[in-house]
């Protein structure tokens, strides 16, 4: 009988590291999938503030340019069309995210977050155009008004 006392502690030994490194797995993905979840919503605070200054910009230059800031032209309208696409394609993204994302796969939360993250890079360079066009145009009006005061 004493024999088979070291093969069971043995056993129990292995059965304890089994469960110590399953739990460690499973908090380390539990762990992952939070903060991809995280990831998602801070991506998408960002991705909304970014659509809400391009509104902005594109707003402020169009009334500078614009002959009568009461009506809208139709390159306001589109953009303010688009933008407000962006924004309810977010809105879907967050639903997504509060319905689908307990239990998403963590392959489809890391789609998500390349997919939040591509977009985000799409709009870089047309945040930054808009921003160039932006102190143009406020260079350009500025100089306007040199020249009538001058004049």
């Amino acid at each position: 009988m004493n024999s088979y006392l070291p093969l069971g502690l043995a056993v129990l030994l292995v059965l304890a590291l089994a469960l110590v490194c399953l739990g460690v797995l499973y908090r380390r993905r539990a762990e992952r999938r939070s903060g991809s979840v995280r990831q998602l919503l801070e991506l998408a605070d960002r991705l909304e503030a970014d659509l809400k200054t391009c509104r902005t910009g594109l707003q402020q230059a169009h009334a500078v340019m614009s002959v009568n800031p009461d009506l809208p032209a139709s390159s306001e309208q589109e953009a303010r069309h688009a933008i407000d696409a962006g924004l309810r394609s977010l809105l879907q993204q967050r639903i997504w995210i509060r319905d689908q994302a307990p239990r998403a796969t963590q392959q489809q939360l890391d789609e998500a977050v390349a997919a939040m993250n591509g977009t985000r890079e799409r709009l870089r360079p047309l945040l930054a155009a808009l921003d160039r066009a932006q102190h143009d145009l406020d260079s350009a009006m500025r100089e306007h008004l040199r020249r009538e005061h001058d004049a």
